[in-house]
């Protein structure tokens, strides 16, 4: 999943005394009070915080992380994580059960869940605006539509060559004429409304991972043909109908979203509950205190797009804002040389997460682009002339920098060093044997002059790396120009391959190493996730090798053979793998880090007591 890199996930250092006093009156009335948040009822459990800008709200266009939080909160798939345990399992979400598996592993039949409903809406005409229940068929229509062409989804890499007669649809979906969504798919039916068939073409172990994903969400047909843009109506990707805990209540594009528990779960008696099982210490930490009881808990979810980092962060300290990250200008003055939580902020009943994630943020080069994209050599003299020691330190020390796509923690991972570390002299060597001596263009007699594309305007911490990034080609000679857009024009610019350099990161999507091998896969290149555009016949052929193989030491031997031959010919520059480092306040109750967190939200409980107290005590 795509991610851009913030403060929030890698945010000014602000003396928790001084500047808190000068813009505390600004942002006093914790949790609704103040100017920027409404008031909440006594007995309502709100759930405040702040959010990146979202591009919409269809399954299929979802790339990125945020967009991905709130469609969840609102659409549903087959299956979900089991939110405690770990390692991570999958579990029935609205199937019935966990699927039958065909002997051969290429059919896997799923009973969906019955007494199920979509939100009521409009769009459902036959039934005068009440949800109808979810079918079979929901699940055909929503695979088919992240295959159309015509939606340019940047999800058909999770589908692409595994689904039998799936690429002939996509390929049906290329002309003008609307897309036929009728065309029968002999690897994807549904016998009866309540049963679901699989067909593929060859094994898929990361088939039930997938359907954890939102690209796999049910979709009601009815609304993406109802809200068409036409008749006054809004489009799709801005009117979202789920079966899922919340609907949205209100939007306000880049500056406010609102979502409320789904009237239709009390109306149709709909019963999900908090897991009963969980790993080693969650019963000491608190976590199964709420064993089987029913979700979700929180009435209602507001946040807000914040775009200074000091706002959001006294938001927090206010107890406007549940919960937050931690700057990376703020980070000394929250994280002690322990790794403990200030004493200031323990006074303050906060509480820090510290968890490895298995994120990689990279600067990826455009393979299309007729410069960087031809020279391996310049890939490799701009790996090298990453100062590394200087990049960690300038995160706080809280992230390494990566030899290879492969993260800890899962197989594949290799402890080798990268071949091209940081070296500033043979950087220069690579520079000139890429026809750059001393950096200097020989067809104009300039400085070689790259640009490259950021996807945050408004953030001072993506401005600063970027500085530092920038400084560091300058010591080879090579100038870096930075293009600074909002998240929504950086991804539809990322899509359309319009880049020379950008910069990005990978939250893993499911656990295995093919999530990140993807990431280099010809076939998936942009709109897909490969935004590198990066092809070697070599890498596809193992990778569609491995693709099909459940884990063994065979299938992790080819994952280290892709990782190789990415690592050489550099079409990323690892830079950071990062630690989480995650602030709650005391009344967030059943929080735990997931490298999956979408729709757990509704596993959090909002303790308005422990809340009121605080306020008492600290917000005033």
């Amino acid at each position: 999943m795509e991610r851009l890199l913030t403060g929030s996930n890698i945010r000014r250092r602000l003396p928790l005394s001084a500047l808190s006093a000068v813009l505390l009156p600004l942002l006093l009335g914790a949790c609704g009070h103040g100017p920027l948040l409404d008031q909440a009822a006594d007995d309502e459990m709100v759930f405040y915080g702040p959010t990146p800008r979202i591009r919409g709200f269809d399954p299929v266009k979802a790339g990125d992380v945020a967009s991905a939080h709130a469609i969840s909160r609102m659409y549903e798939g087959l299956l979900q994580y089991a939110y405690l345990e770990r390692p991570y399992r999958v579990e029935p979400m609205l199937a019935e059960a966990m699927p039958e598996v065909s002997e051969d592993g290429l059919t896997y039949t799923f009973r969906i869940r019955r007494g199920i409903y979509y939100q009521d809406d409009p769009c459902f005409v036959e039934t005068g605006g009440k949800g109808r229940e979810l079918r079979a068929e929901d699940f055909v229509y929503s695979i088919k539509r992240v295959a159309d062409l015509k939606n340019a989804s940047s999800g058909y890499w999770a589908f692409n060559d595994r689904i039998v007669g799936l690429d002939e649809f996509r390929e049906a979906s290329a002309g003008s004429e609307p897309t036929d969504y009728d065309l029968p798919v002999e690897g994807l039916h549904a016998p009866d409304d309540y049963t679901l068939v699989l067909q593929l073409k060859r094994p898929f172990p990361q088939l039930l991972w997938i359907l954890t994903m939102h690209y796999a969400y049910a979709v009601p047909r009815e609304a993406v043909e109802y809200y068409d843009g036409k008749q006054g109506r809004p489009l799709f990707i801005n009117h979202p109908v789920g079966t899922g805990p919340y609907i949205l209540n209100s939007w306000r594009r880049n500056y406010r979203v609102e979502y409320v528990r789904n009237p239709k779960w009390a109306e149709t008696g709909r019963v999900e509950l908090y897991p009963t099982v969980g790993e080693p210490g969650d019963e000491e930490r608190g976590l199964l205190e709420m064993a089987g009881m029913p979700l979700p808990f929180i009435d209602r979810i507001v946040q807000l797009v914040v775009q200074d980092d000091s706002t959001a962060w006294l938001m927090f300290l206010t107890g406007q804002f549940n919960s937050s990250g931690i700057s990376r200008d703020n980070f000394d003055a929250v994280v002690t040389q322990a790794h403990t939580l200030d004493p200031t902020l323990v006074e303050r009943e906060i509480t820090l997460a510290r968890e490895p994630t298995l994120t990689i943020f990279y600067f990826g080069f455009n393979m299309d682009d007729p410069v960087v994209g031809q020279n391996k050599k310049l890939r490799q003299a701009l790996t090298s002339a990453l100062n590394t020691e200087e990049w960690v330190r300038f995160h706080n020390n809280r992230i390494t920098r990566p030899a290879g796509p492969i993260p800890p923690g899962i197989a594949g991972y290799s402890e080798k060093e990268s071949p091209f570390p940081f070296d500033l002299d043979r950087a220069r060597e690579l520079l000139a044997e890429a026809g750059y001596p001393n950096g200097i263009d020989p067809e104009t007699g300039r400085r070689l002059q790259l640009t490259i594309d950021l996807g945050s305007a408004e953030s001072a911490e993506v401005r600063q790396s970027v500085e530092l990034f920038t400084s560091f080609m300058d010591r080879i000679g090579v100038v870096i120009v930075p293009t600074y857009n909002n998240w929504p024009a950086f991804l539809e610019k990322l899509e359309r391959r319009q880049m020379q350099i950008f910069r990005l990161g990978w939250v893993a999507d499911y656990p295995d190493a093919e999530n990140f091998l993807q990431l280099f896969y010809g076939p998936n290149g942009s709109p897909g996730p490969n935004h590198s555009n990066y092809r070697n016949p070599e890498f596809d052929a193992l990778y569609e090798e491995a693709r099909v193989m459940h884990d063994s030491p065979e299938r992790t031997a080819l994952y280290l053979a892709m990782a190789e031959i990415v690592m050489e010919d550099c079409p990323w520059i690892f830079d950071a793998q990062p630690l989480s480092y995650s602030l709650t306040h005391s009344w967030v109750r059943n929080f735990k880090a997931h490298d999956f967190p979408y729709g757990m939200i509704k596993h959090y409980y909002i303790d308005n007591d422990i809340r009121r107290a605080w306020q008492a005590r600290f917000a005033r």
